[in-house]
């Protein structure tokens, strides 16, 4: 089931509606009760990029590629153990 993002001509308010079928529409507003909605453009999140090494890759200090450099360096949080 999608979810379609629709914008109120009245109050402005933007909100996200679940529609079981194509044909789907939200009746009314939930915030003001209008009935005339936009239907609006969805950006698609970007997935986060990968990061060699993070998060049970490290076996240990050696093994991390961001040893001695700050927490910040493979992703994992000090999870590897090597910061």
């Amino acid at each position: 089931m999608p979810i379609y993002e629709y914008a109120c001509s009245a109050c402005g308010k933007a909100f996200e509606y679940l529609a079981r079928t194509l044909a789907d529409k939200p009746a009314k507003c939930p915030s003001c009760g209008a009935k005339k909605l936009s239907k609006q453009l969805s950006a698609f999140a970007k997935p986060a990029p990968m990061v060699r090494g993070g998060c049970g890759s490290c076996p240990s200090e050696a093994a991390c590629p961001a040893a001695g450099a700050p927490k910040s360096g493979c992703g994992c949080a000090g999870a590897c153990g090597g910061h």
